[in-house]
């Protein structure tokens, strides 16, 4: 199905809680789950969450796995690896995580993903950079055809949620 049918949506909310087929992880290329949205991720899914990860470990920047949700409502969670362990980011590598999301939520037949703020924590990112990038990498995936009907950027504080908000406004999303 080829076109924009998905939902976007700009939520200040805490992603573990989200009622949502996948959630996205900012994650580190060792997958561990030191700070921030993966520390939140990690307390809220449990042990086996964290099991799965070290089992699927690592992996590159920009690429994206997945493991299950755990105790958190979703069934899914999507490992986007941002960064080295502990290092900053950049644009190409925001992109590509974002792509690498989408395209697994796919793979999966997910119908509704939570992204969040990719890059912005530990990462050190400039927040509306990460809002274009991001919902630039979205427009693209949607106006190839995707399986995903809702797509939900769970961000945190209203800065972040007016930098996603006017991103998806410019992209006419």
């Amino acid at each position: 199905m080829l076109g924009r049918m998905a939902r976007v949506e700009v939520l200040e909310a805490d992603i573990t809680g989200l009622k949502v087929d996948a959630i996205a992880n900012a994650a580190n290329t060792e997958l561990l789950h030191a700070g921030g949205v993966a520390a939140a991720i990690s307390r809220a899914g449990g042990a086996n969450l964290e099991r799965e990860s070290r089992e699927r470990a690592p992996i590159g920047l920009g690429e994206a796995v997945e493991t299950t949700a755990g105790e958190m409502p979703a069934r899914w969670v999507i490992h986007a690896a941002t960064m080295k362990l502990g290092g900053p980011t950049s644009a190409e590598v925001i992109g590509r995580a974002t792509s690498a999301t989408l395209q697994r939520a796919d793979e999966l037949e997910a119908r509704s993903l939570a992204l969040v703020a990719f890059g912005t924590g530990v990462g050190g990112f400039p927040l509306e950079d990460a809002a274009r990038i991001e919902v630039e990498a979205v427009d693209r995936h949607l106006a190839a055809g995707s399986s995903l009907e809702r797509i939900v950027f769970a961000v945190r504080g209203g800065e972040a949620r007016e930098a996603f908000e006017a991103a998806v406004t410019l992209a006419g999303l």
